[in-house]
């Protein structure tokens, strides 16, 4: 009863809200972007040995999704949803940039031959940048882009009037050791100086935001930064690190006891395994640098007396690394993770803050996706916006003022991952959710109100809810032309 009120109260405040931006005062916008943070990977969310206390605070007066998707399970897709607002298969941007698949060559263990990705989000998108620049927002972009392999796709000409840093690369580049390059300066990054000896990638571009704040012009601003962390090479800072190396100790942890290494789909690579306890002190110790980094933004925020009418949306691409490439984290209690189709692999952190627009602390259990991002942005940027039938979004501010309402949301992800994922589509409506494997046309239904972890196919089980809503898969893959395998039919 008490969380019902709390909703109600909530809700009633959000109207308020609403209607108050139809005077002449548009909010300015914040972003944060993280690459690869897990859902599992704040406080927040349940974290017991990652140490998250900013973002925990803004998840305590803000408002935290626990039923927040990314719209792929890798990094690209789902920054073209947040920029668009689409459904990554409308962009053409369908796995990482250049993709897996990119030297064309197929490895032994692949069955099919999966499409080609887009090597850009085409110019002719209009992203949130070029919108909030249309309605005389001062844009600024910071960190990761990995939208365009030529320079002619990169931020500065997709709508943001500042780059810093933000071109063709997935991760931190030129890594000589633990100290140099990579996250350590120099960052052999053409959109971004080299820092004095010892500088750390999170922290300068921390300062390349602040910087922004203390020299913006007098409109409005919308302020993307898209951090390069926690995406591998892992490194960070000595004194965290031997801070969480003290941490890991006393848990008394064994290799044995961190990864699972003997299931079937880990056979085709050998650095395949599964984490399956949050213990890595590196991984740990960039995780707390992050959030150190986003408590200065928000601590330079108030003292600019910014922070009354700024909007502040917080999430990550994908979910956490934790098959492959290291295996960094656990996304809680959800199967799998980044490049894969299970909840683990989509499921992320997601926070929205606004001072006195937003009640703080509720927590929504609706769905929500990155594309969510784009149409909710734009609403507040301009309170006339329509959205374009092409769009898949929708308003969160809306939802919250509808939380019951029905919503199914959709995955196509057609090609293998660097983690052990196949190619596969999904579709979750309500609770139920369908996965269904390219390869051999097999589908898995999951009830995730009783088995969030994956655990149980219940596909026998419930023969005419896996019909309906394979049906509703294959009628939306087949309405937006996604590309599929020449190998493979949609039955």
């Amino acid at each position: 009863m008490i969380k019902r009120i709390f909703a109600i109260i909530s809700l009633l405040l959000c109207l308020v809200s609403v209607n108050a931006q139809k005077q002449n005062n548009p909010p300015n916008i914040i972003v944060i972007l993280t690459d690869d943070l897990g859902w599992a990977d704040l406080g927040s969310y349940g974290s017991t040995f990652y140490e998250t206390p900013q973002l925990d605070q803004l998840a305590k007066t803000g408002i935290k999704f626990s039923n927040a998707y990314s719209t792929s399970p890798v990094c690209s897709p789902t920054r073209a949803s947040l920029m668009t607002g689409k459904y990554p298969t409308k962009t053409g941007v369908t796995d990482w940039i250049p993709g897996r698949s990119e030297d064309g060559k197929k490895r032994d263990y692949e069955k099919i031959k999966p499409p080609p990705t887009a090597f850009q989000l085409p110019l002719q998108e209009k992203t949130i940048a070029e919108y909030a620049l249309e309605n005389g927002y001062q844009t600024f972009f910071a960190g990761k882009w990995h939208l365009g392999e030529d320079e002619k796709y990169w931020p500065e000409h997709q709508g943001f009037q500042t780059n810093k840093a933000g071109w063709s690369k997935g991760g931190p580049t030129g890594r000589i050791n633990d100290n140099t390059g990579g996250f350590f300066t120099p960052y052999k990054n053409p959109l971004l100086s080299d820092g004095p000896m010892g500088e750390y990638l999170t922290d300068r571009l921390t300062n390349e935001c602040i910087q922004f704040l203390e020299n913006k012009s007098d409109k409005p601003f919308f302020l993307m930064y898209s951090m390069y962390a926690v995406h591998n090479p892992l490194q960070a800072p000595k004194a965290l690190i031997q801070k969480y190396q003290s941490k890991q100790k006393q848990l008394g942890l064994n290799d044995q006891q961190r990864f699972a290494k003997d299931e079937e789909w880990m056979k085709p690579e050998a650095g395949w395994k599964r984490r399956l306890v949050q213990d890595n002190p590196v991984y740990a110790a960039m995780i707390k640098n992050m959030d150190w980094n986003i408590g200065r933004l928000l601590d330079k925020l108030k003292s600019l007396h910014l922070d009354d009418n700024t909007m502040i949306v917080f999430t990550s691409d994908n979910g956490g690394l934790s098959t492959a490439e290291g295996s960094n984290t656990v996304n809680g209690p959800f199967r799998a993770g980044k490049g894969w189709l299970y909840e683990g692999g989509i499921r992320v952190p997601f926070i929205l803050y606004w001072k006195g627009k937003i009640m703080g602390g509720a927590t929504h259990d609706f769905p929500i996706t990155v594309a969510d991002i784009f149409p909710t942005l734009a609403s507040v940027i301009n309170t006339q916006y329509k959205k374009d039938r092409l769009v898949d979004g929708e308003n969160i501010l809306s939802m919250i003022q509808e939380p019951n309402k029905k919503r199914t949301l959709f995955w196509h992800y057609p090609h293998y991952s660097n983690q052990g994922g196949k190619p596969a589509a999904a579709i979750r409506s309500g609770d139920y959710k369908l996965i269904y494997h390219y390869e051999n046309k097999e589908v898995e239904l999951f009830d995730l109100r009783n088995d969030v972890a994956e655990k149980y196919n219940i596909a026998k089980e419930k023969k005419v809810l896996t019909s309906q809503l394979k049906k509703q898969l294959m009628s939306w893959l087949n309405q937006i032309g996604a590309k599929k395998s020449l190998t493979v039919g949609l039955s």
